[in-house]
């Protein structure tokens, strides 16, 4: 993508590796639409959280997106976190204040409303698979609607299934699986999370937190078995919504 000129509202997303993200190129948009000349949106591609310093010294920021890895990373360079944050313990929405930087989480509302269409009665059970900041807001969002739910990781902890440990049993009683890693993202589109798909069945659902490619690897193993699929486009659109209000809010 272009680079963007700066101006007197800057905004941005900060992560690592990002050039392939969907926030730049959907806020340019929206300030086109809305004819907001002085508003800009930039990526702040940076190696390492300690370089965090440096980007929030400069005083036209507004506010900040934050994704893959640092929305638990960021916490501690922040003055305060709105209620649901701090439950979460995730942040993906910074806002800049006269009071300093409050960190905000909207994936969860993202993901909420993006997933209730798709919820029938025997989803009463998931697997999150992995366990960063993107998965703990999943997390909070299973909790509120009662689904009861499992983490599934590379490295055994408490309360969670190693890859390994997963059969046929697991995969049938919980039909709904949730692709909280990056494995499938434009460009290793054949990646995928090393499930038994085998056991999937058109009762699952599959919800994957990616939006590029639309449909990976993870979606049509799921679907290729009957299950209903979804990306994570809406729920990019929504969070991003979301995170305008709370720029924009007194």
């Amino acid at each position: 993508m272009e680079k963007t000129e700066k101006k007197e509202n800057r905004y941005g997303l900060l992560g690592k590796n990002i050039s392939y993200s969907f926030s730049q190129g959907y806020f340019v948009q929206k300030f086109k639409d809305l004819k907001l000349e002085n508003h800009s949106y930039e990526n702040f591609d940076i190696p390492h959280i300690s370089e965090l310093k440096k980007l929030l010294n400069q005083n036209d920021l507004k506010g900040l997106n934050v994704t893959i890895p640092y929305k638990e990373q960021v916490i501690p360079h922040l003055n305060d976190l709105d209620s649901t944050a701090r439950k979460i313990g995730a942040v993906n929405t910074i806002k800049f204040t006269s009071k300093g930087l409050k960190g905000y989480n909207t994936d969860f509302y993202g993901f909420k409303k993006s997933i209730e269409p798709y919820l029938k009665k025997h989803h009463n059970k998931a697997l999150i698979l992995g366990t960063g900041g993107a998965s703990k807001a999943i997390r909070y969002v299973l909790e509120e609607l009662g689904i009861a739910h499992s983490y599934v990781s590379r490295t055994k902890m408490k309360n969670q299934f190693l890859y390994s440990e997963l059969n046929e049993d697991i995969v049938k009683n919980h039909r709904i699986i949730i692709n909280c890693t990056p494995l499938g993202t434009y460009p290793k589109i054949d990646e995928k999370p090393s499930i038994p798909y085998t056991d999937i069945t058109g009762q699952h659902l599959l919800f994957d937190l990616i939006y590029n490619p639309k449909k990976t690897a993870f979606l049509r193993e799921g679907e290729a078995k009957g299950a209903e699929i979804c990306n994570g486009l809406k729920m990019l659109e929504l969070q991003a919504e979301k995170a305008w209000e709370i720029w924009n809010s007194p």
